[in-house]
């Protein structure tokens, strides 16, 4: 159902608005009285604010340090530490006040902002929501897309000491559904209006829904979608109201002492970010402001950007690695350009961006792109290219070895003889290759530099970067860096710095960040160099799961450990030899739980599909999988006997067949998979069709008949290989 009553006036012109915001601080009443949409006049009840009566004394929370104003005008201990998120914008806006801050061209209208300009925005986004009615703690969905005006509205609502929960335009409707009920979200922060209409019927009958804003688009164009008792506005009239509201507190003593100022606090929430596994049994993990300041002032030693560094960024912004760097590299004064996967390219090359902040699977088609253009090349090109990568490799390879940057589980030390023979062959190595080295660099790296910019480094997160892409940027001179972390964690963790990037690694923990990996059956630390389950503990441990404590007590445990549930080791100190300096990184070797991290950086909970699967009686077991991939896939175990049936009913072999070819049974499963899934959040792509049933005595199954996941995929790992070779 629709709520019916909302603090906030339906007609939004300009002038109603200013009279709105001006008298919005005296005494609420109640009312009924008609209004105009879209040609019809509606009756609805509604609160209005009357002049006469000012007795009524209500709370307004505020970012200390970005409204600084009221608490110098409340008595309140002024400080410039930041307490909260937004409170980075008022120092920004006084330390880079008329350096660009982001460049938007690809949204109607184009936006370019200053620094001065993006911090009254998201002042006036922030009063205009509290013009409206919305309330410090309350939830207010933000679905939306990567833009300014997503900045914007999230920064807005984290400074009225509201929360807000995002989520990216292309989950599904019962997805977004079920996320704004679980939230106990009030009201929507829309995309466009083409999201509105895709989610408009669900959520009209099974949410309730006070306002709608529409940050890009006109409401014309949805105010048929919605119930006309709900109040829809524009993002342009958040902001006149913000504007207007603002300008009468400034000039209005009175308006003012009608609130009880309090600050938001660094331990209140500033965020719900859902993690996968929304469908029946949804985990929104809590983030505080305390949180995400954490990753904001410990990211200098990854990212030491400078004022005016250019970074194209592409990520969905609700992805919690997105976010927490923007956020950081903002207070930095650096210019942020926004593109989409399609301009990529082209925007590489027109920007010329210093750092692209970005999941493996970018790196990985820029690494295609580079290949297929070696490749379809001429001849001689071709040749001196791939001569030059090799003699490239082979130069980067003895640089990591006389660096120190290789990785070892060896808890002895070389011995110093062979550490100081180590160092002088793959230094004598190393200067006999640098001039081919450097000659490769100014005749066929130089050409690929300046398609793509990425003049200072390529930050990787969100999934596993394969090693030969690594290696390649390394080789061709574009800085990576490898990073760690997960949603539960704000999200980094471990990241590679610039003068310790160690291939094959994460890097080392951020500040004030303990990882320590344990044996997953004793629960005990383990040693350098022993394999087992990684665990984090740090300021930057979110608060919980949003109403599931047991699955917040099955993630933290009593001593602060969030459990990650990926398996890796740590590298064991040494002083001298090839890994003196690879000490304390962490590396990682696969995940522990079931879920699926494809190279996007979306993580995929395969029940879900597998259990849509299993109702077709043409598959008997199946497992998905797509770990580090760029799609999904899966093993199956067909039933032979109804597949070979459903193959004649279609026609498909002769009427005497007594069994199908491997081809036809995986174009039929393949088939049958996409009916059944349909409605899954991801689709499966490659298939790997296997005769034998993972069976207990087989090992592929736990007493208990559940599928041991990790030994089918090792068992299969070569297949699993050449399944996906090729895919696009």
């Amino acid at each position: 159902m629709i709520a019916s009553s909302f603090s906030a006036p339906i007609s939004c012109n300009l002038r109603l608005a200013s009279s709105y915001s001006q008298f919005n601080q005296h005494r609420l009443i109640s009312c009924r009285f008609f209004f105009e949409r879209g040609g019809r006049f509606v009756s609805s009840s509604q609160r209005v604010y009357c002049g006469s009566q000012i007795n009524d004394v209500r709370i307004r929370k505020f970012a200390p340090v970005l409204e600084r104003e009221i608490a110098s005008g409340n008595e309140i201990l002024q400080s410039n530490e930041w307490k909260t998120v937004p409170d980075i914008w008022r120092t920004c806006a006084e330390k880079f006040g008329d350096r660009v801050a982001l460049m938007d061209h690809y949204h109607d209208p184009p936006t370019n902002m200053t620094y001065k300009q993006l911090e009254q925005e998201i002042l006036n986004f922030c009063e205009g929501l509290r013009v409206i009615g919305l309330k410090a703690e309350e939830k207010l969905a933000l679905f939306a897309d990567n833009s300014c005006r997503w900045l914007v509205s999230d920064q807005g609502i984290m400074a009225t000491g509201a929360i807000n929960v995002v989520r990216g335009t292309r989950s599904s409707v019962e997805e977004l559904l079920q996320i704004y009920n679980h939230s106990d979200s009030v009201a929507l922060v829309v995309d466009t209006p083409e999201l509105y209409k895709r989610i408009s019927e669900a959520f009209r009958s099974r949410a309730t829904v006070r306002f709608i804003i529409l940050l890009w688009g006109e409401k014309t164009n949805i105010i048929s979608e919605a119930a006309p008792e709900v109040p829809i506005y524009t993002y342009q009239e958040i902001i006149d109201m913000g504007c207007q509201s603002r300008e009468a507190l400034r000039h209005s003593g009175d308006a003012r002492i009608k609130f009880t100022y309090e600050t938001i606090r660094s331990d209140d929430i500033a965020t719900l970010i859902y993690t996968s596994g929304t469908t029946g049994n949804p985990k929104g993990v809590i983030l505080t402001h305390n949180n995400l300041l954490h990753q904001i002032g410990s990211f200098w030693d990854i990212l030491p950007a400078v004022p005016g560094d250019r970074f194209l960024s592409m990520l969905p912004p609700w992805h919690a690695y997105e976010r927490a760097a923007e956020y950081f590299i903002f207070t930095l004064g650096i210019e942020q350009v926004y593109t989409t996967v399609k301009n990529l390219k082209d925007d590489l090359y027109r920007y010329q961006p210093h750092y692209v902040i970005s999941v493996p699977l970018v790196y990985e088609t820029l690494y295609s792109a580079i290949q297929k253009q070696i490749r379809t090349s001429s001849v001689v090109r071709k040749v001196v290219a791939l001569l030059f990568l090799k003699i490239s490799f082979t130069y980067m390879e003895a640089r990591r070895i006389y660096e120190g940057k290789c990785l070892t589980r060896n808890l002895e030390q070389p011995s110093h003889v062979s550490a100081v023979f180590d160092w002088l062959w793959a230094r004598i190595i190393a200067l006999i290759l640098w001039p081919l080295h450097t000659l490769a660099k100014k005749i066929v790296y130089s050409k690929i530099h300046s398609a793509i910019g990425i003049s200072k480094a390529g930050i990787s997160g969100g999934g596993s970067l394969p090693p030969h892409v690594d290696k390649f940027f390394e080789a061709i001179g574009v800085t990576v860096q490898n990073g760690y972390g997960l949603t539960e964690a704000s999200p980094v963790v471990a990241a590679r710095r610039p003068n310790c990037n160690v291939l094959g690694s994460i890097g080392h923990p951020l500040k004030q960040t303990e990882i320590e990996v344990f044996d997953p059956e004793t629960d005990v630390i383990l040693p350098n160099g022993s394999k087992g389950i990684v665990k984090v503990r740090g300021p930057q441990v979110m608060k919980g799961y949003y109403k599931n404590p047991s699955a917040t007590k099955q993630a933290i445990d009593d001593d602060g450990w969030l459990n990650t549930g990926d398996i890796g080791w740590i590298c064991p100190p040494h002083s001298i030899g090839r890994s003196r300096r690879s000490s304390g990184v962490i590396v990682l070797e696969g995940r522990a739980k079931d879920t699926i991290v494809l190279l996007t950086g979306e993580n995929v909970e395969p029940a879900e599909i597998e259990e849509a699967a299993m109702r077709s009686n043409l598959i008997q077991q199946i497992v998905v999988i797509g770990q580090d991939r760029r799609r999904l896939g899966a093993i199956i175990v067909p039933n032979k006997e109804e597949t070979l049936s459903q193959a004649k009913k279609l026609a498909i072999v002769e009427a005497d067949a007594v069994e199908l070819s491997k081809m036809q049974q995986i174009n039929l499963l393949h088939e049958e998979l996409r009916k059944w899934t349909l409605d899954c959040s991801f689709q499966v792509g490659p298939i790997l069709v296997v005769d034998d049933p993972f069976t207990i005595d087989s090992g592929l199954m736990t007493p208990t008949m559940k599928i041991r996941r990790d030994r089918v995929v090792s068992l299969y790992q070569e297949q699993i290989d050449n399944l996906y070779k090729g895919i696009a």
